[in-house]
């Protein structure tokens, strides 16, 4: 038997188009002489529908499209991902399913038992647990379903919850022949390795092959990154989708030795990116084009260019998703910014094909300073006057943002959003923050990356590159004045952020007890800025946004250094 496994980029809500994209995919298996078509987790709905699954018309809209495409099956069986009623009575609405249809009818459903309520993940808070395993019969082949959390017992990236029930394990008690996984796991730029070694690990523990189906595309922050596979019962990946766009791949059954087998002539070469900056890549612009694709807010981005390495980047990204002419940077000059870095601004401009314009905020901030001087004279030139030149730079983008219909990027970068070292209402404003989840020392590597790798050319200046990192907001200003080196600042927030450790627990590996405590403090301090950020696109086990849940009113890190 031929089986297809496919990963669809579905839009969340979107009923009526994710139905029209599976009945395509069931139609081109029919015409293939598949067998068995696999799609991910909650195709239906798409993942994660959050607060929609709430309401009762969604719901029925969605039990009623099941239909749609349970009728619509031939001689191929689907296998597909949606929500079905609880009709037990006590518990929650509905259960998280994989429903499996042939000659217009369901054979079998089969519902989630492992539900997740770490990280971005809740979906204890919609539905009710499975507790009755089957295998699901497929003209004699037992197919062992389990859906995304289900397979990953404990043996996810962190380990936030441990789980006494193996759902593929007890299948294989039950019979199964073949362990199926429909998912909706995100990306991370770990999770590729992870995953893989996951997969084998079932195979290798169970003696059976392994057919991985995963959701591609982007909902909002969360990126999915597809990477479907099939991994023979020798523990051997024989097949993989590509990263990063909706694909197939097609393996073949075999009842003889009870394994899977390469379909002859299908290429096998598939790579995923191998180094990191190649991964945050792809994985960017895939949250960048399905945010503008999905919601059809805008066609055109606007941002700052300020001539530093941040938004340079952020240029960057944006035309080589979107396209140069796709792309409006504005630079504005201010009586602190450097003739090097408006020059480099030129540069990157001119190099990307972008346009560039260029409005100064030198007169708006005096006038402003003028009717402020009342209130502010025989006090120094702080902070205040600094947030200021931020403040004005983000109103005029916001004003051109309105007026011609642009979508605004945010610039900032992790390391400033974890220690406040960026302005509410000033260089935060935007609609997207595509790099809020890169450090500081990721976005140096990417920007060299694309150089040397991408590009092979300078596009983005050397200069841009190599200066000091400033906000240019006083003279001689540089980040180094009130934040350590961004490659200690980086690893230090990266054990409190990612890994979660504690403050002594940091100091213990070699940093000095000040700096750390400096560090946790302003991450902690700076909790309210990040509530009112825009959305940042996750790339890591543990991002700023709803994946991270932090109290703002709390005193517990700052008086805790065990």
């Amino acid at each position: 038997m031929l089986i297809r496994i496919e990963q669809l980029n579905p839009i969340i809500g979107d009923l009526s188009g994710n139905t029209k994209l599976i009945l395509q995919a069931l139609e081109k298996a029919e015409l293939d002489n598949v067998g068995l078509l696999i799609l991910p987790e909650m195709v239906v709905t798409g993942y994660p529908a959050q607060d929609l699954l709430e309401n009762d018309s969604f719901r029925d809209a969605c039990y009623d499209y099941n239909g749609r495409i349970i009728s619509h099956s031939k001689n191929c069986a689907i296998l597909f991902g949606s929500i079905i009623p609880n009709e037990s009575g006590p518990g929650r609405k509905m259960y998280n399913s994989a429903i499996l249809a042939k000659y217009g009818k369901q054979l079998g459903v089969a519902c989630k038992t492992l539900l997740p309520t770490y990280d971005v993940f809740d979906d204890l808070r919609y539905f009710e647990p499975n507790h009755d395993f089957k295998c699901l019969d497929l003209d004699g082949l037992q197919l062992g379903v389990t859906i995304c959390e289900d397979i990953w017992y404990n043996q996810n990236e962190v380990q936030y919850h441990t789980y006494s029930v193996d759902p593929a394990r007890i299948l294989k008690q039950k019979g199964a022949q073949i362990i199926i996984n429909i998912s909706a796991s995100p990306y991370t730029k770990s999770k590729h390795e992870n995953r893989e070694k996951m997969l084998r690990n079932h195979a290798r523990k169970l003696g059976l092959p392994m057919l991985y189906s995963n959701q591609v595309g982007a909902h909002t922050e969360i990126i999915f990154d597809g990477d479907s596979m099939a991994v023979s019962g020798s523990a051997e990946v024989i097949a993989r989708t590509e990263p990063f766009q909706p694909s197939f791949v097609d393996v073949s059954w075999n009842q003889n030795i009870c394994d899977i087998r390469p379909v002859t002539g299908q290429k096998l070469s598939v790579v995923y990116p191998q180094s990191g900056p190649e991964r945050q890549f792809e994985a960017i612009r895939t949250g960048l084009r399905d945010y503008l694709e999905k919601t059809g807010i805008s066609e055109k981005v606007i941002l700052g260019l300020s001539g530093g390495i941040d938004s340079a980047l952020v240029c960057v990204l944006a035309a080589e998703t979107l396209g140069p002419d796709n792309v409006v940077a504005v630079t504005m000059p201010g009586e602190f910014s450097s003739q090097g870095s408006i020059e480099d601004s030129v540069k990157l401009a001119a190099n990307l094909g972008v346009g560039l314009h260029q409005i100064g905020i030198q007169q708006t901030f005096d006038e402003l300073e003028n009717s402020l001087s009342p209130f502010f004279e025989g006090h120094p030139f702080d902070v205040a006057e600094e947030n200021l030149q931020s403040r004005i730079r983000g109103t005029i983008l916001m004003a051109l943002a309105n007026k011609f219909n642009y979508f605004l990027l945010a610039t900032g970068n992790k390391s400033e959003y974890a220690v406040g070292y960026a302005t509410l209402y000033g260089d935060m404003n935007g609609a997207l923050a595509i790099i809020g989840d890169l450090y500081k020392t990721e976005v140096y590597g990417m920007c060299e990356w694309l150089n040397r790798d991408y590009y092979q050319k300078e596009i983005i200046p050397a200069a841009i590159i190599k200066k000091a990192p400033s906000a240019e907001l006083r003279p001689d200003q540089k980040d180094s004045d009130s934040l350590p080196e961004y490659d200690v600042l980086d690893n230090i927030l990266y054990r409190y952020i990612e890994l979660q450790e504690n403050p002594g627990r940091i100091i213990s590996g070699g940093y000095p007890a000040e700096i750390v405590e400096k560090v946790i403090r302003l991450v902690d301090l700076n909790e309210f800025k990040r509530y009112q950020a825009a959305p940042i696109l996750k790339l890591s086990s543990k991002s700023f946004g709803s994946g991270r849940r932090w109290p703002i009113v709390q005193r517990w890190t700052s008086n805790n250094k065990k």
